[in-house]
Formats: C-alpha cells, sequence, structure tokens
C-alpha cells in the first residue's frame, strides 16, 4: 500500500479504497475483520482478488456478501437472512439449496458441486423462462 500513502483517499478508485481499507485493519493486528460487502462494485477479477487476501490472513471474518457464489466459495459457513432475521445457518453445502434459496428470494436456482473448485455453485433461473 506504500504507494498510495501520498494520494489523497478521496480520490482513490473503488479498488483501491477497499485495499486501504483492509490493510488498515490488518495493521491494527486484529484477529476478528468485520466486512461489509467488501467486492461491492469491483470486476470480479478484484472480487477474487480481494477476497483471496481476506481468505489466507488466516483471521475470524464476519463478512455480509450478497453475492451467493462467492459466499459458498470463500465461507465456511453461513448465516442467510429472511426479513432481517437469520432464518438459517450452516455450511454453504447445507444453507444453498434450492429449497432455501426459493424460500428466502422467492426464486428458483439450479445449485450443483463445481467439478473443479467442489464448492457450491449456483444458477438462478428465471421465473420468465420454460425450464422443460
Amino acid at each position: 500500500m506504500e504507494e498510495m500513502a501520498h494520494r489523497n483517499y478521496l480520490h482513490l478508485s473503488g479498488r483501491e479504497k477497499q485495499r486501504v481499507l483492509i490493510a488498515r485493519a490488518i495493521a491494527q493486528e486484529t484477529d476478528f475483520l468485520i466486512l461489509d460487502e467488501p467486492t461491492n462494485h469491483l470486476d470480479i477479477g478484484y472480487q477474487l482478488q480481494i477476497l483471496d487476501f481476506v481468505k489466507n490472513l488466516q483471521v475470524t471474518v464476519l463478512a455480509a456478501l450478497h453475492d451467493l457464489n462467492l459466499a459458498a466459495m470463500y465461507c465456511d459457513r453461513l448465516y442467510i437472512l429472511k426479513e432481517g432475521r437469520i432464518y438459517k445457518t450452516g455450511t454453504p453445502e447445507e444453507i444453498l439449496t434450492p429449497e432455501i434459496i426459493q424460500a428466502v428470494y422467492g426464486i428458483k436456482a439450479d445449485v450443483f458441486l463445481h467439478p473443479l473448485t467442489n464448492k457450491v455453485t449456483i444458477t438462478f433461473l428465471p421465473a420468465s423462462m420454460n425450464y422443460n
């Protein structure tokens, strides 16, 4: 982050701001990070870069993520909310099922373990399409 030390925070990109905030938390040598949408407004490459970095910190992380596929890939445990309350908790395999996705989000989904990552992968199925 040294290259950003001389720059005004307000002039940084979203990705750079995220990196600065995470670096600040790391500098505090904390064992616990709370991240609110750490990948919001980032291109997918930067989303993966940030989450890879955080995952490798070997600290406990509580993160709010709206992208269920990213949550499945990076989280060990999920808390899914419905109407502002915890609806279910468990591993991605336990929580990210077609039935729970339907109950919480009101949409159909195809859920499977990806053959390369061995992680839950979700394909959302728009109601406007025919799935015969």
